[in-house]
């Protein structure tokens, strides 16, 4: 699939998720197949305030492109802006969130919250598009399947997105008031897919390589999104990459997790210093340790831990 000059082979993408795809993070999914990463949501009138901590959530590293730079807000003109202003940072595209259903986002008339207004949602990626027009930035929309089960209005912002000059989309196939329960919508995909003309990415439910295989062939989708479904487990992309190429897939050795912790980890330190480091990396290391055997006691140590040779140690005994 191509988004403007962008040409990627599977279609396999990680989704930004608010405290999560930091680049320690990305660069993880990156090694293992994914082939478009995405920052956590930046919001747009904070890049326009040049607060330094929403400078630092919109790093981007050279060892994780192409990578998308996602905004959100529900201002036209301060969402083109801020658009403008990410290109300090390189992004390879700039991504537009209308998906977003946590409630301090949503309910400030942000993410899912514009597509109950698709004539503000159309100007947004229209103000955008217009901002960017001569920098060779994609611009792309994550969107849900609606606001609620009684107004799901997916294919009507779609085609108002497209109308606006966006590259392609993302649709996570769940209403705002569905957040992420089961099951996914895949019926709204497809009807998006067959509505327009850009590339369509789904979202939701997609956690291993059966299920990427039956979103490709129901929705005819381009590409698939993965978020939840990589926490820990970085190896998801490349169990679907060979799927996809028809190749027999192994699954990572104990060693080879045990050197990925220790890996990933590093480098969230080397990221956010080890005060902040080592404390992120609680939740990663317990997202790791998942069904492991001695997990919840590992676990605890680890939230215990304030360093990171402690964690390390604790790593090392988890693996022994």
């Amino acid at each position: 699939m191509e988004i403007g000059k962008i040409k990627l082979k599977h279609g396999l993408f990680l989704a930004p998720m608010a405290g999560v795809t930091d680049i320690a993070f990305r660069r993880m999914c990156k090694k293992y197949g994914a082939e478009m990463v995405c920052t956590e949501m930046i919001s747009s009138r904070a890049l326009c305030y040049n607060d330094r901590k929403t400078k630092e959530l919109a790093r981007i590293s050279d060892g994780e492109r192409p990578c998308a730079l996602q905004i959100f807000g529900n201002d036209p003109g301060i969402m083109a802006e801020s658009a403008l202003l990410a290109l300090e940072f390189s992004p390879d595209i700039i991504d537009i969130n209308m998906g977003c259903p946590a409630p301090k986002i949503a309910g400030n008339g942000d993410g899912c919250a514009l597509m109950k207004k698709p004539e503000l949602a159309y100007e947004i990626v229209k103000r955008v598009k217009e901002a960017l027009s001569d920098k060779d930035v994609p611009v792309t929309v994550k969107i849900r399947s609606g606001w609620d089960e009684n107004h799901k209005n997916a294919v009507e912002i779609a085609k108002l997105c497209e109308k606006a000059g966006a590259d392609a989309l993302t649709v996570h196939g769940r209403t705002k008031d569905r957040m992420y329960a089961p099951p996914v919508d895949m019926d709204i995909i497809r009807e998006v897919k067959r509505s327009v003309g850009i590339p369509v990415i789904a979202n939701g439910d997609v956690h291993d390589a059966k299920s990427a295989l039956e979103m490709f062939e129901y929705t005819g989708c381009d590409g698939v999104m993965i978020g939840r479904a990589a926490l820990g487990n970085p190896y998801v992309f490349a169990e679907i990459v060979c799927a996809l190429e028809k190749k027999e897939y192994k699954k990572p050795s104990r060693q080879l997790v045990k050197a990925d912790i220790k890996e990933h980890i590093t480098a969230l330190v080397e990221l956010k210093g080890e005060f902040i480091g080592a404390r992120e990396a609680r939740k990663h290391v317990a997202w790791y340790l998942k069904g492991m055997p001695g997990a919840p006691v590992f676990r605890n140590e680890v939230n215990e831990a304030e360093t990171l040779a402690q964690i390390k140690n604790i790593i090392d005994k988890a693996f022994n």
